[in-house]
């Protein structure tokens, strides 16, 4: 095993301070400040932490703790939330860290209130279990008895149990970082010991066949239960928890992310990084490098976040990202910025911090309805799009759970230190307190709609020690002026300008941070841009037509914008040279008093069209451009003879749509509890697939909404070989028959519709589609499956 030598001196030091330590968030991570220590002043992100507060107080504390009482043979003092059920418990775990988040970041006393009772409850939970688990998985104790006897297959019933439950081990663990509640602590290390009894039995190859199914960031935690004790029985069990699939390609610098659940894997590398930090793992450390650099560098659209219908899109399939009503899903981002936090803990260095800013600014801030609260699930970045917000009480996604806790952390990241050196990373209008040297430092700054910020020291006594002041990778001639008089800036951009100085009371640091226009292309699709100016994704509003379901209710698939997609050739189309438009753009002035607000004419198809440009994360209740069709004039009518008639069909289809499956794809296959025997998946073209052999078979529940008159449409590749004789069933009657082998012999796919008898589906809720191999043959490959209506005459 290599070793590495970054900070791994400091953990037996850890151990023995941990336990007695009386600051917050350095009781696991040396760098940073204690929440409570960085003010936020008058500003977007504490107008968004103050709106969280009063979000998260709205909370119904008790449905939100109803799975655990049920689970641990307790009465529930009120219903569970209906919505998701299946993964009950996820969302008390995500507000057990919010409430201890928030408090940390606040102090407002009723969080520390509802965190205490909630614990509490949880702990009537273990107490009642009495070997230390505490979960809200429905039927758990079933499934953890058989895990214990090596029959991982199970978990492939359940709904990604680990993933569950670990919101739980980190909600616990957060109530002692944050906060010191000691009886958390507790609660969390029994807990950490109830799951090695699970995984102690199993051998490697059941461990790694078990954790294809999605498991969260088990491995960071028991990490973190590592560092808190220094009990190696941790670390090994974390370590036991690492993917090999996953690991071993990261390692040897192999990118296999294509069309691969994305959330599922960067928790994963979350607790790879983790890892390396304490145990000086340079596997692991490597791993989560690599990781980091392929999905921040190459897999990420301009606002930080990444993947579509919440997987990572492969090279052929990038033109998804702008065609799928699904974008980026806030979850992944959120464990990025964790992954970020992690690797810069390591070693500090401007290009994470650069893709922080991004991430925060665009995709992060932007997830939070700035007026109701309500948390964002996917971003879409199809232009003339929309997205969807939660309620309280009402929705209770993934997205949800991340979002309870992403808009207490903002000061979580604006500064860090290094031993004396005192890393400014965002320019954030904020107050730190930096009691262990008596100083504090107040930035003031409109950061982003001003190129500028004001740092000022007050201090009792005069300091030496280094202040190192991001120089982003956008800014071209950043200057710096210390009490008025210009200071050398020896540095480059995307790196650190260190102003090294005896500080004294009332010292004052001015930083100019020129930004300028610039157009990012999509990955792997140059035709796509979005107009950025600084960090900063600029938008524009495309109306208020067809928001269907604009704040969601409690049914199933609320948390995506289902309303119509609107054609992108009825978008603005920005038509001329790319140097002309980009001069066009930067020549625009910013609105008198609405920031980094501009009007733009003469860069579109219609030369009239005015165009008004804000930051992406100020666009709300509205369809909105992220992206634009970019072209030459020459390009432009070629453009539109050639793809307006797929668009055309693309929308077509989408309007027939009724249900509908990415077949191959974890998320779309585990919402439509699939079944399988003798199954396989894998890539074609850059497209997912699924087939079945020998008597084999695959099943997906599918959603008819209340029609009676549809198809099952089913798309093929055109040039099967081999014996694919199959057949498709409806609720276990035979709907068809089918052979695909040899039928096309063409090199392309070909969508058979299959119409269904009335009487297979009038008055089910749902019905069960399913996939039969003959013996010896082999059923599909499907690339995807839908419940299509008839095209409206």
């Amino acid at each position: 095993m290599k070793k590495i030598n970054i900070k791994s001196w400091i953990v037996p030091m850890m151990f023995m301070s941990a336990h007695l330590c009386v600051q917050a968030q350095d009781r696991l991570y040396d760098n940073e400040f204690p929440l409570g220590d960085v003010e936020l002043l008058d500003g977007p992100f504490k107008h968004a932490c103050d709106l969280n507060v009063h979000v998260l107080l709205k909370y119904d504390t008790d449905r939100l703790l109803a799975p655990y009482l049920k689970e641990a043979g307790l009465t529930p003092k009120a219903e569970s939330f209906p919505c998701w059920d299946g993964l009950d418990g996820h969302v008390g775990g995500h507000y057990l860290s919010a409430l201890a988040i928030h408090y940390a970041a606040t102090g407002v006393p009723e969080l520390k209130e509802r965190m205490d009772y909630v614990i509490s409850e949880l702990k009537r939970c273990q107490d009642a279990n009495g070997d230390g688990y505490v979960g809200g998985v429905p039927d758990g104790a079933r499934l953890w008895d058989e895990l214990r006897k090596g029959n991982v297959d199970l978990i492939w019933k359940y709904w990604v149990p680990w993933y569950n439950v670990h919101k739980t081990y980190a909600g616990l663990r957060d109530a002692w970082v944050y906060t010191g509640n000691e009886t958390a602590r507790d609660m969390f290390l029994k807990f950490c010991d109830w799951g090695l009894t699970v995984i102690a039995p199993l051998d490697d190859k059941s461990m790694e066949s078990m954790l294809g199914n999605e498991f969260g960031g088990m491995d960071e935690v028991y990490a973190d239960a590592y560092a808190m004790t220094g009990d190696s029985r941790y670390i090994d069990a974390a370590k036991r928890f690492s993917h090999h699939w996953l690991l071993d390609s990261m390692v040897a610098g192999v990118d296999n992310l294509d069309n691969k659940h994305a959330n599922t894997q960067v928790p994963k590398v979350v607790g790879y990084q983790r890892i390396a930090e304490l145990s000086g793992d340079a596997d692991y450390y490597d791993a989560s490098r690599f990781f980091w650099h392929t999905v921040a560098d190459t897999r990420s659209l301009s606002i930080g976040g990444n993947s579509r219908r919440e997987h990572f899109a492969s090279k052929e399939d990038c033109k998804s990202y702008v065609t799928d009503r699904e974008g980026p899903e806030t979850c992944n981002t959120n464990n990025m910025l964790k992954l970020t936090e992690g690797l810069f803990r390591m070693s500090p260095d401007a290009h994470l911090a650069d893709f922080y800013e991004r991430a925060l600014y665009n995709h992060i801030l932007s997830s939070q309805h700035p007026d109701h609260g309500g948390y964002v699930y996917f971003t879409s970045a199809r232009p003339g799009h929309y997205r969807v917000y939660s309620q309280p009480n009402a929705a209770m996604w993934c997205c949800v759970g991340t979002g309870m806790e992403n808009h207490g952390k903002y000061g979580q990241f604006i500064y860090t230190h290094e031993s004396d050196s005192l890393y400014v990373n965002l320019f954030m209008p904020s107050r730190l307190n930096w009691k262990e040297k008596g100083v504090t430092v107040t930035q003031e700054t409109a950061f982003p709609d001003s190129e500028s910020t004001r740092i000022t020291i007050s201090t009792r006594k005069a300091r030496r020690f280094p202040i190192m002041v991001r120089y982003p990778g956008w800014c071209k001639g950043m200057t710096v002026k210390v009490n008025g008089k210009a200071y050398t800036v020896d540095a480059k951009p995307e790196s650190y300008v260190a102003i090294d100085r005896k500080w004294k009371n009332g010292d004052v640091v001015e930083v100019n941070l020129p930004m300028e226009m610039r157009l990012e292309e999509v990955p792997n699709l140059p035709e796509y841009v979005s107009i950025v100016r600084g960090p900063i994704v600029l938008g524009a509003s495309y109306g208020t037509e067809g928001l269907n379901g604009l704040v969601a209710d409690d049914s199933r698939w609320a948390h995506i914008a289902g309303g119509p997609l609107v054609s992108v050739f009825d978008t603005p189309i920005l038509v001329g040279e790319r140097s002309d438009i980009l001069s066009r753009l930067s020549s625009a002035e910013a609105v008198p008093g609405k920031g980094m607000t501009y009007v733009v004419k003469g860069v579109t198809s219609d030369p009239s069209q005015q165009l008004t440009l804000q930051p992406f994360a100020r666009l709300h209740d509205c369809r909105y451009m992220m992206y634009w069709l970019m072209m030459t004039p020459a390009e432009y009518n070629a453009y539109l003879e050639r793809e307006r008639a797929a668009e055309e069909a693309m929308l077509a289809l989408d309007r027939r749509t009724v249900d509908a499956v990415n077949t191959g794809e974890q998320q779309p296959e585990a919402d439509h509890f699939m079944e399988s025997e003798r199954s396989n998946s894998g890539v074609n073209y850059g497209v997912a697939w699924r087939d079945a052999s020998d008597g084999g078979f695959f099943t997906y529940r599918m959603k008819p909404s209340g029609k009676s008159e549809l198809a099952l449409r089913v798309r093929y590749w055109g040039n099967e070989g081999g014996k694919r004789a199959f057949s498709i069933f409806i609720d276990d009657t035979l709907l068809t028959d089918e052979n695909v082998g040899g039928k096309w012999n063409k090199e392309e796919f070909v969508d058979v519709e299959y119409p269904i008898p009335a009487s297979m589906i009038d008055g089910k809720e749902f019905i069960k589609v399913k996939f039969q191999s003959n013996k010896g043959n082999t059923a599909g490959g499907v690339y995807n499956l839908r419940l299509v209506a008839p095209e409206k005459q």
